[in-house]
């Protein structure tokens, strides 16, 4: 069975498949471009022989004469013999006069049928057991005659052949130049790549340090630059989930040290007693104490699931006086139980934002749950409050509690952080406000703490920007 590294070594390298994917069609077009060129060369090479031949014609018409009633051809031995010759050649001719009679030359060779309103005609005689090259002429002066002129193709076929040897071999050897320069400077700007390459393979798995500058600015390509860039952004993200992880089993290890352990202390005091009044008061205790820890374990999730959904979250036309009204409702029995006035205002008016709903209910259940927790003792009451201002949605959360002031109310913000209040009742982490910071940033909502009317209380508030629909509207 072939391993994974086995499978991959059988598949082509990229600097082969590049090279024959371009030398490729280079070869092809190199041979097609040949064919053509030669094609050309062979046409009007014959067209300059066809010229030749035909100048011969035209110089043996010009020495028929007519005596009385006949045609001859005025022309001595030697002056014939002188325009018969070629060095390569062989040279044939002959005279047919009217009628067709034979006034000199070879008789065998037949002239063709010239067109109507042609003078001449080029064809390919068969003579004595040779293939020629022949033109026929026909004159009307001093009577109509014609002239055959053939001669064989040795020339010609030794011309072509010098041809196609001689761009044949310098286009072969242009090619292989060019292959070898085209390897050469595919290697060179694949080498990069192999760097990049050999880089991560000598990685460790806990190495997640961005590449080497080397690597990525002072690529030879934009291709292997953006590659590289994009390895250091996975690195960067893979950093960022580790860290948030490591973070997230820290938290949880650490807070959860505290509410175990006292678990733990309650059921091993109660089992060391005998009186059931004292273990109902322990289990009571218990139970309270695992309520604590469930909750802050649901908050240390949350806060892990906001530092990963930052890349992943689209923002949505929400009714926000919908869902706010949602909200409050679900939390009214509760504050009913603890005595609290929880109530609303400005949420009959629609108004519609950008955001996401679960970040939004995340939002209100925390800043509602604090409010009811660490609230006023005296008549406590609790209001959400919606509001349209320019261009943007108000929600608020007001309470009548002891307040806090501006430097307090900001440090409450980071994680692991309490106020006086949440100290002094004993419950709570500090995340509560840190979740919601956090996705108010998602939201890319504005989230601040403030002095409450008349400096009573606390009011949390968010800064929404309204939907474009909504924006229209007004």
């Amino acid at each position: 069975m072939l391993t994974r590294r086995d499978q991959a070594g059988a598949k082509p390298s990229l600097r082969s498949r590049l090279a024959r994917h371009v030398l490729l069609p280079l070869a092809l077009t190199w041979g097609l471009g040949s064919i053509v060129a030669l094609t050309v060369a062979e046409h009007f090479a014959a067209e300059a022989f066809d010229r030749a031949l035909l100048d011969d014609a035209w110089a043996m018409a010009a020495h028929v004469r007519e005596e009385g009633s006949r045609l001859t051809l005025h022309l001595t031995p030697q002056e014939l013999n002188t325009m018969l010759f070629d060095q390569t050649e062989s040279v044939y001719f002959a005279v047919f006069g009217p009628g067709g009679t034979l006034l000199a030359g070879q008789a065998g060779l037949a002239p063709a049928r010239i067109p109507e309103g042609e003078s001449y005609k080029f064809s390919e005689v068969p003579f004595e057991d040779k293939l020629l090259r022949s033109v026929s002429l026909r004159r009307d002066e001093p009577a109509e005659f014609v002239v055959v002129m053939a001669m064989t193709t040795v020339s010609r076929t030794q011309l072509l052949q010098r041809l196609v040897a001689y761009s044949a071999s310098v286009q072969v050897l242009l090619l292989l130049a060019l292959a070898w320069w085209l390897s050469r400077i595919i290697e060179r700007d694949l080498h990069p790549l192999a760097e990049l390459q050999h880089a991560v393979d000598r990685r460790d798995a806990g190495d997640l340090a961005p590449l080497p500058p080397s690597l990525t600015q002072g690529a030879t390509t934009q291709d292997v630059q953006r590659l590289g860039n994009a390895v250091n952004s996975l690195l960067l993200r893979l950093q960022e989930s580790l860290s948030a992880q490591r973070d997230f089993a820290g938290n949880v290890a650490h807070e959860l040290r505290t509410p175990l352990a006292g678990i733990r202390a309650r059921a091993g005091y109660a089992l060391a007693q005998d009186d059931p009044a004292l273990w109902r008061a322990e289990l009571q205790g218990i139970a309270q104490a695992e309520e604590r820890a469930s909750r802050l374990v649901d908050q240390l999730l949350a806060l892990a699931r906001a530092a990963e959904s930052n890349a992943r979250l689209v923002l949505e036309p929400i009714a926000l006086h919908e869902l706010v009204r949602e909200v409050v409702l679900r939390f009214v029995p509760r504050a009913d139980a603890l005595g609290v006035d929880l109530g609303g205002a400005g949420l009959d008016e629609p108004v519609e934002v950008r955001g996401d709903q679960a970040l939004i209910e995340g939002i209100l259940n925390n800043l509602l749950d604090n409010a009811l927790r660490y609230g006023g003792t005296q008549t406590p009451h609790v209001t959400v409050a919606l509001h349209r201002e320019g261009g943007a949605a108000i929600l608020s959360v007001n309470d009548n509690g002891p307040g806090l002031g501006s430097a307090e109310a900001q440090r409450l913000t980071q994680r692991w952080t309490q106020g006086p209040q949440g100290q002094k009742l004993g419950q709570g982490a500090g995340l509560g406000l840190a979740i919601v910071r956090r996705y108010a940033e998602l939201l890319d909502a504005q989230f601040s703490l403030e002095g409450g009317a008349q400096g009573e209380g606390l009011c949390a508030k968010l800064r929404f920007r309204l939907s474009q629909a909504d924006s229209t509207s007004d």
